[in-house]
């Protein structure tokens, strides 16, 4: 028993996974809407951009909240004005975007080379970097997005499933998807440094798909997403300090391992019911049959 509480004897742990836990039920409710709507690629590319915000507050020695932060936010707004116009694809706007922020990134890192030694940390998270101050940040997003989500609940609902006739109940799209471009900013530069930005879109997108394989209902959804990310969370910033892997890799390969799982048992129930569906009809068919010979 020892062995397995041995990790919260170190105040890095236990910063850590609080972190990883709020931060797993973060992205799970936020994936929620990026995975009904189609989005997927918006987490990715968001996460891209975020990477030239941090690098350029690294160099010039600004807050990084304060740099990332800035820089996601007006990631945000433009892939939002981009995607409104007709000419311009949502996926080519998010390339253009995101690609050009990263590739400012790295180059600033192979113009400094100050970075260099923060490179895979900002890459693939880090436990043993989470503070107190990032503890606020994640707690102070997390409420964000809850009171989001729960005041706007009708309108990201009709963003989300029927965005023509939003307007002729009085729903704004453009502002709703604004208010929503800019929670899952916030929800990134929150993540990077427990997930890292390559691992970021896994943790947002996976436990939303597994949600979606076990409910039909929206609102079951929802909370279902958010406990399964925070489990995630949890159980690989556990399992990292035993195996020595980097904190953001583990948390994406428990989601994974979970999405096979239920993957797997929800397919094997589809074909089960359908194997008895099938065997049902041929009992009422032949059933039929005897009765015309009675």
């Amino acid at each position: 028993m020892g062995v397995l509480l041995e990790p919260f004897r170190y105040d890095f742990f236990t910063r850590g996974i609080i972190a990883a836990t709020l931060v797993g039920g973060l992205c799970g409710l936020v994936g929620v809407y990026i995975v009904l709507r189609r989005m997927s690629y918006i987490g990715h590319g968001l996460s891209h951009a975020v990477f030239g915000g941090a690098v350029a507050s690294y160099v010039l020695q600004v807050n990084f909240y304060i740099g990332a932060g800035l820089w996601g936010l007006v990631s945000a707004l433009l892939i939002n004005a981009l995607t409104r116009r007709r000419q311009i694809g949502a996926d080519a706007a998010i390339g253009i975007i995101t690609t050009a922020s990263f590739a400012i990134g790295v180059a600033l890192i192979s113009r400094v080379r100050r970075f260099a030694r923060n490179f895979d940390a900002a890459l693939f998270g880090n436990i043993l970097g989470v503070t107190n101050e990032d503890l606020m940040v994640i707690v102070a997003v997390s409420v964000l997005t809850i009171a989001v989500v729960f005041f706007l609940y009708k309108q990201l609902l009709f963003a989300t499933f029927d965005p023509e006739v939003a307007p002729i109940y009085g729903v704004s799209t453009e502002r709703t998807d604004l208010i929503f471009a800019l929670v899952l900013a916030s929800t990134v530069i929150a993540s990077m440094q427990v997930m890292g930005v390559t691992l970021i879109a896994a943790a947002i997108v996976t436990p939303a798909i597994v949600a979606r394989l076990l409910t039909d209902s929206f609102s079951t959804m929802l909370w279902l997403s958010a406990l399964l990310g925070a489990l995630c969370g949890l159980t690989g910033i556990y399992l990292s300090y035993f195996l020595d892997i980097a904190s953001g890799a583990t948390v994406v390969l428990v989601a994974t391992s979970l999405f096979v799982v239920v993957f797997a048992w929800t397919a094997l129930r589809r074909r089960l019911g359908q194997r008895g569906a099938r065997r049902l009809v041929a009992e009422r068919r032949a059933q039929s049959i005897a009765g015309l010979f009675d």
